[in-house]
């Protein structure tokens, strides 16, 4: 669980990522760029529009975050072209410093990083367009996705369903 300072329809003050990193020799930028075209498309199809912008990450250098196009149709968000952007996660470069605090030789290897919000992912890839809607608890709208609320998951078993 990841803790912010945001609260509307597509950022919360907490969500869950993922994050990735990769340290070997002879890593780049251009492999970074690769892998994120090959996990957005893997998600939401080839022909969905996708940028990288120049950010800040106090971790990464240079850093990017990631958008994809979208449009609203019918008030349902719909992953593709668009003329909208949405933010879907953050990468760059691992910053030597934080190689050195491990050990590793900056002159011999460089890395990448990246992290991805599931609670937006899901919100995407579902055409949900409030992510609060998680959170709110209600019947319908968890049963409509197929959960049963009062099945709750086990470290055993996960959902019995």
């Amino acid at each position: 669980k990841v803790y912010r300072k945001d609260d509307d329809a597509t950022h919360l003050p907490m969500f869950h990522q993922v994050e990735g990193i990769y340290v070997d020799e002879d890593v780049n930028f251009g492999q970074l760029k690769d892998l994120i075209y090959k996990i957005i498309y893997s998600l939401f199809g080839d022909d969905v529009k996708l940028r990288f912008r120049p950010s800040y990450f106090p971790f990464t250098e240079p850093s990017a975050e990631v958008d994809i196009g979208y449009s609203l149709e019918n008030g349902k968000i719909v992953i593709g072209e668009g003329d909208k952007w949405l933010e879907v996660l953050g990468c760059g470069m691992v910053h030597p410093n934080v190689l050195k605090n491990v050990k590793v030789d900056t002159k011999k290897y460089q890395g990448y990083a990246f992290g991805i919000g599931i609670d937006r992912l899901a919100m995407l890839k579902y055409g949900i367009n409030d992510l609060r809607a998680f959170f709110e608890t209600d019947y319908r709208w968890i049963s409509h996705f197929g959960f049963d609320p009062l099945d709750v998951p086990t470290n055993y078993r996960g959902l019995s369903k």
